[in-house]
C-alpha cells in the first residue's frame, strides 16, 4: 500500500502518467521525489502538489546522461531519507518523427538505450542496496506493448522496451532473496506527449486520460505482493482479470 509514510521516487514526473502517479501518491501522503529533464515544468508539478498539502521535491536531471546517476541517487535519498518505491517512468522514443530500422541513426538508439535501459539499470543499481538493508523495496517499469510486438518504424523504442522489461526479470531472481521486488506494468496508450510526437494524427478521444490511468496504476500497486516478482503486467488484463474473479 503506497500511502503515509512511503517514499517514493518517480522518473519521468513532470508530464503524463508519471506526474499523475505522482499527484495521486501525494494526495495518500505518500513523499515524493521527482525527476525530468525540464526544470521548469517539474517544478511546477512540484508547486501544484505542495500547494494540494503534499510533500514533494523536484530533481532535474537526465536519467540517460551517465554523470547525472550518482548525483541523482545521493539527492533522492538524502531527500526522502531512503527509496521505498522506485518507478521508472521516464521514456524516450527514439528519432522523431519515427523511421524504419534502416533509415535510424545509430545515435538515436543509443540514445534510446541510455534513457529506457541503461539509466534505469545504473538507478536501480544506486538505491537498491539502501533498500535491501531497509527491509526491502518494489521497483516498478512503466513498459508499453512495443516491448512484445514488432511495429515498424518503433524499432529503437521497441528494442529498449524490450531490453528493459528483460531487466526487471533479472533483477527480480537476483535480488529476490533481498526482499526487493520488480513488476512490469504496461499501462496501455494514453494521451500523452509522447504518444503525440509518435502519433500525431492520433485522435485524442481513442486514447486514455493519464490521471484514469494512474488511479488504476496505484491501484494494482497496492496489490503487488499479489504477482510474483518480475512479472509483465497489462494494466487493462489484470482489471478484467479481476473483475472476472469476483463476477
Amino acid at each position: 500500500m503506497i500511502d503515509a509514510g512511503t517514499n517514493v521516487w518517480i522518473t519521468g514526473g513532470s508530464k503524463g502518467l508519471g506526474a499523475a502517479l505522482a499527484r495521486r501518491m501525494a494526495a495518500r501522503g505518500a513523499r515524493l521525489a521527482l525527476t525530468a529533464r525540464g526544470p521548469q515544468v517539474l517544478r511546477e508539478v512540484v508547486d501544484g502538489i505542495r500547494r494540494a498539502g503534499g510533500d514533494a521535491v523536484a530533481l532535474p536531471g537526465d536519467v540517460g546522461n551517465t554523470e547525472a546517476i550518482l548525483p541523482l541517487a545521493g539527492a533522492a535519498q538524502a531527500a526522502l531519507g531512503r527509496v521505498d518505491v522506485l518507478v521508472h517512468a521516464a521514456s524516450a522514443l527514439g528519432p522523431s518523427p519515427l523511421r524504419l530500422l534502416s533509415d535510424t541513426d545509430c545515435e538515436d538508439l543509443e540514445r534510446a538505450l541510455a534513457v529506457n535501459v541503461v539509466g534505469p539499470f545504473r538507478l536501480t543499481k544506486a538505491v537498491a542496496g539502501a533498500m535491501a538493508l531497509s527491509g526491502g523495496g518494489l521497483v516498478v517499469h512503466v513498459s508499453s506493448d512495443a516491448a512484445l510486438s514488432a511495429y515498424p518504424t518503433w524499432g529503437a523504442y521497441g528494442a529498449s522496451k524490450a531490453a528493459f522489461d528483460h531487466l526487471a526479470r533479472v533483477w527480480a531472481e537476483e535480488l529476490a532473496p533481498l526482499g526487493v521486488r520488480f513488476l512490469s506494468v504496461d499501462p496501455g496508450d494514453m494521451d500523452t506527449a509522447l504518444h503525440r510526437e509518435a502519433v500525431p494524427d492520433a485522435d485524442p478521444a481513442g486514447l486514455q486520460d493519464p490521471d484514469e490511468v494512474a488511479g488504476r496504476f496505484l491501484a494494482l500497486l497496492d496489490r503487488n505482493v499479489e504477482f510474483v516478482s518480475g512479472s509483465r503486467l497489462v494494466l487493462a488484463a489484470v482489471e478484467l482479470a479481476g473483475a472476472a474473479g469476483t463476477a
